[in-house]
């Protein structure tokens, strides 16, 4: 149920339903506007057997006029004769008599009109009929008809009741109707009232012989201007008459029936069905073309037969359908993208999957700079030439694109060994180019997979999305999404609050190791050491966090706080009395930022410290944005009096180029090739030839990573400057550092 509910050609069936028996009439303006124009285009001449007599005056016939009228129109023998005015006979009796006598001469020929209000559905009284006594002995029909919401006729009963008398209707005696197969006729409005033949009465009595004009017709003797005009479709405001006459002639069809509302629904209804569910192609779109042919001419067909078919209920149901089914090829559209016509990610990410299948994203490395180079109406055919190459290799039948250079599938799911087999064949059909037009590109890719079923199709997608984005990040071929990972997303993408949760509590802070001086054996700084202790989640390691603060843009307001918390600890450490030097860490995203000087300069001069007790680590193997612009804060940071450092020397891919470019103090050996000075001849050569190029640049030399008393001394045997590790102290919050240090520094100075 909830899916046909979801149909538009169902909805729009209810719709018109909900408006047929609710009566609210929703579509009333469409067919108003419809039957006005129809009867416009389709008109006939009213038959000549009708013949109106126009008095000329709305005030009805005195006596003797009336008198002389009526006795001419009977010399010309009509069929019958219609009196649709009023006879203001007086208070002369011999003038009645006249009347009286001349109505005698008609006998049953003769009709008297009652034309009634539009809206004759209220009560009507039997004053209503307020005929003169003269005139009781003769019928009576009444004109009634009921209007639409603009004022125009629609129908009228074939008989009323007048205080307890039964009445036949105007157009019900014209045609010769008694009783209907409804209680309610239909005029023929092709009919066009400017045809019917009228006369003026007074150009009958001029010539006192009405015989020609008069014979076997129907005469109808009105007044110009009745008080109650009524509306005729395709010709506006009309002399009501014309409309009886109308009525009249509808019912010489073959039919007089309403068919309803629901007939035209149900014709409309099949066909839009049968276009919707059942039609495929070229069927489908003559099916759809039949709707407004049979919208706009079967309602005239039947109707020129005497079957009445409103198209009301039937034009919005087919108007909502279309409605509805424009604004899902709109979404359709939006779904696909714009140049290359492949459907795009959100339209596999809105669906369902089923159960064994795993989700491949492919990642085309440099995609931004193809687009750009790619003249536009050639990147079209190289996401198609993408999508060949993934489909022959791979036979998925659909691909799915997003404009950031990704394209998915999904694939029968696989022993892991034989998926990752599978994708590095596939990513073997990338290896040689692309020809687009008269371009040449390498395709280099790299694959994201999610595994993980059970999970909604979305974050299936984003996930292996992700995964070729942090395999293209770094180099990798295959990045496989695991389901540990989706647990763990929550909070990398909390991450902003998370830290400010932390700073504001005191979860996260500072951790301070000692360097110490080799060649005195004593502590002359310290490097401060960014911890976290999550009340959940526990201690979280560093790299943990930090790697996720540069991707989440939060690394900066980290490294301001650590450097103020310790230029604080500074502070107190000096105090000491000796000259104690603090060592902080400066991610590689921030080095080239304008605001870096400025801001390291507000720090400490709100502390009042000098920057030659800060030493400035900056990690070598962090890729920097903008070399020029980093070198230069750098420089200018250098000048203000901080020291430089480069950290981690050694592992990156351009130590050298850090040491001739950058403005350092210092230089920094990572642990991994300290700690294998001992047992390996190559790590203690690589040692000892670093710390004495160092020394030629004029660089302080520190070894981190000293696990032992043999390494510390080796590093001394060398003459390295500075010494960090475990061997030598942990780190400790500033507290029980400040302790430990005033205690060596009393031990080591005979204060104890």
């Amino acid at each position: 149920m909830s899916r046909l509910l979801r149909s538009p050609l169902w909805i729009a069936l209810l719709i018109a339903l909900a408006d047929v028996i609710s009566g609210f009439g929703i579509g009333e303006p469409f067919t108003q506007a419809y039957w006005n124009t129809v009867y416009k285009v389709w008109q006939r001449p009213v038959p000549r057997s009708y013949l109106i007599v126009n008095t000329g005056n709305n005030g009805g016939l005195d006596a003797v006029t009336a008198s002389r009228l009526l006795d001419c129109i009977n010399s010309g023998n009509p069929a019958r004769v219609y009196i649709d005015t009023s006879l203001n006979l007086g208070q002369d009796q011999s003038a009645k008599n006249a009347v009286k006598r001349s109505l005698n001469k008609f006998g049953s020929k003769v009709v008297f009109v009652k034309r009634m209000a539009n809206d004759f559905s209220s009560k009507i009284e039997k004053s209503d009929l307020n005929f003169p006594i003269i005139m009781n002995n003769y019928r009576v029909v009444a004109s009634a008809w009921s209007i639409n919401f603009a004022g125009f006729a629609e129908s009228s009963p074939y008989k009323i009741q007048i205080g307890g008398r039964e009445i036949e209707t105007f157009a019900a005696d014209l045609g010769g109707a008694h009783s209907g197969r409804q209680s309610l006729l239909y005029p023929d409005f092709s009919l066009d009232p400017a045809t019917i033949q009228t006369v003026a009465a007074s150009a009958l009595l001029e010539r006192n012989d009405a015989t020609p004009q008069l014979t076997g017709r129907t005469v109808v003797i009105s007044d110009p201007n009745p008080g109650e005009m009524i509306s005729y479709f395709g010709h506006g405001v009309i002399h009501p008459v014309a409309l009886d006459i109308a009525g009249a002639e509808a019912l010489h069809r073959p039919f007089a029936f309403n068919l309803s509302e629901l007939a035209m629904v149900a014709v409309v209804f099949a066909l839009l069905y049968a276009g919707h569910h059942r039609a495929r192609g070229k069927t489908k779109r003559i099916v759809y073309l039949a709707v407004p042919f049979v919208l706009v001419l079967l309602p005239i067909l039947l109707r020129a037969i005497g079957l009445l078919a409103d198209p009301t209920a039937a034009m919005l149901c087919a108007a909502i359908f279309a409605a509805i089914r424009i604004w899902q090829k709109r979404i359709r559209r939006a779904q696909l993208t714009s140049v290359s016509g492949l459907p795009n990610i959100h339209a596999l990410s809105s669906g369902d999957l089923p159960n064994g299948r795993d989700v491949v994203v492919v990642s085309i490395a440099r995609f931004d700079e193809i687009m750009a180079t790619l003249p536009r109406h050639l990147h079209s055919e190289y996401a198609h030439q993408i999508a060949r190459r993934i489909t022959v290799g791979c036979g998925a039948r659909d691909i799915f694109q997003s404009d950031g250079g990704h394209f998915a599938w999904v694939e029968e799911a696989r022993p892991l060994d034989m998926q990752l087999s599978h994708l590095e064949g596939l990513r073997a059909l990338f290896s040689s180019p692309l020809h687009i037009g008269s371009y040449v590109f390498d395709s280099n890719v790299h694959f994201g997979l999610d595994r993980n079923e059970g999970v909604e199709t979305g974050v299936r997608v984003n996930s292996a999305m992700a995964s070729s984005n942090e395999a293209r990040n770094h180099g990798r071929g295959i990045e496989l999404f695991e389901a540990h990972r989706l647990a763990q997303a929550a909070w990398e993408l909390a991450l902003h609050a998370n830290i400010d949760d932390g700073l504001r509590n005191g979860d996260i802070w500072l951790a301070y190791q000692a360097q110490w001086d080799i060649a005195t054996n004593r502590i002359c700084g310290a490097e401060a050491l960014i911890r976290w202790n999550h009340p959940v989640r526990g201690p979280i390691a560093p790299h943990a966090f930090i790697l996720q603060a540069e991707r989440a843009g939060r690394i900066d307001a980290l490294t301001y706080w650590v450097l103020d918390e310790a230029v604080g600890a500074t502070l107190a450490l000096n105090a000491h009395g000796d000259h104690f030097q603090m060592s902080i860490n400066l991610s590689g995203q921030m080095v080239d930022k304008p605001e870096l000087v400025n801001s390291f300069t507000e720090i400490v001069a709100r502390h009042g410290a000098n920057p030659r007790l800060i030493t400035i680590e900056v990690t070598e193997t962090t890729t920097m944005g903008n070399r020029a612009i980093a070198v230069n804060n750098l420089t200018q940071l250098r000048q203000m009096g901080f020291r430089l450092s480069i950290d981690d020397f050694g592992t990156g891919e351009a130590s050298l180029a850090y040491l001739a470019d950058l403005p350092s103090d210092e230089l920094k050996i990572d642990r991994c090739f300290v700690s294998r000075i001992i047992d390996s001849d190559r790590e203690r050569a690589i040692v000892a030839s670093t710390i004495q190029l160092a020394h030629t640049l004029g660089q302080t030399v520190v070894a981190e990573g000293i696990e032992d008393a043999a390494t510390l001394a080796m590093l001394r045997d060398m003459g390295c400057d500075l010494a960090q590790g475990f061997h030598l102290g942990r780190p400790q919050p500033l507290t029980s550092f400040e302790r430990e240090y005033a205690t060596k520094r009393k031990s080591q100075f005979g204060l104890v």
